[in-house]
């Protein structure tokens, strides 16, 4: 690891992810990075292939979310000594192979958040997802106070100050969006965005997110945000500036 920066980890949630988790871990490690995988109430052979490999897992005994996946881990990371977490989904959309980048933009840019955004090769991604995606980056981005690109990634550095938030009040994929808005508002953190590649291969299994349930408990939230921190429209133009892109690091010189 980087010396340069702070003790860090892989965390990655998962739910019935049999046909990838394999790969995506052994490709982390390759990169001879720790992980702990939390496991939320599989019911298919992915605790059993997860058992054979050299992590730390944490097993709900039943489904429940994203965010407590997500909060269970930084708890975990946090108990294990680890002053930041790199999250990636288990179902082989993020790549290994641009944990460098990320990390490059985190040693560059200390104590922001950095989110891995699919800016590149747009064309693969559904049109309706599409269009969810930019509805979300206008209203989260919002939330915080400052522009945010690809605001439902969830291949993200998250520092230390930001894993401190862990106790929020928000569930399922409504923590994400939570976390985003509290570290931009009430940590004054930057995000910085490191350019990806949308990727949706064929056979991938469906995405957890329910379109309209979940849209709806993200949006509520942050109008609720919006009106919480006030000064509706002067957060509004903060936010609709340029997002933040680092778009030169595609070979960086910082090692993981």
């Amino acid at each position: 690891m980087n010396p340069a920066l702070p003790r860090w980890c892989v965390l990655i949630p998962c739910l019935n992810e049999e046909a990838a988790i394999r790969g995506v871990v052994e490709s982390v490690l390759a990169l001879n990075v720790p992980v702990i995988v939390v496991d939320d109430g599989s019911d298919d052979r992915t605790p059993e292939i997860l058992a054979t490999l050299p992590v730390t897992v944490l097993r709900h005994d039943h489904r429940q979310g994203k965010g407590q996946a997500l909060r269970d881990g930084f708890r975990e990371a946090l108990r294990q000594g680890y002053e930041a977490v790199l999250t990636m989904d288990g179902d082989g959309q993020h790549l290994a192979a641009d944990i460098p980048r990320i990390v490059a933009a985190a040693a560059a840019y200390p104590g922001q958040l950095v989110i891995a955004a699919r800016l590149l090769d747009k064309a693969q991604q559904p049109k309706a997802r599409r269009r969810a995606n930019a509805f979300a980056d206008w209203g989260i981005s919002w939330g915080c106070g400052q522009p945010v690109a690809d605001t439902q990634s969830g291949q993200r550095w998250y520092p230390r100050a930001a894993l401190d938030l862990v106790d929020l009040p928000a569930q399922n994929f409504v923590f994400e969006a939570a976390i985003l808005i509290a570290a931009s508002r009430e940590l004054g953190m930057g995000v910085v965005a490191v350019p990806i590649a949308s990727r949706y291969p064929p056979g991938a299994r469906a995405s957890h997110l329910r379109p309209v349930r979940d849209t709806l408990r993200i949006t509520a939230y942050t109008v609720g945000r919006v009106l919480h921190y006030g000064r509706v429209a002067e957060s509004y133009r903060r936010s609709h500036t340029a997002p933040r892109v680092i778009d030169d690091m595609r070979d960086p010189l910082v090692s993981v």
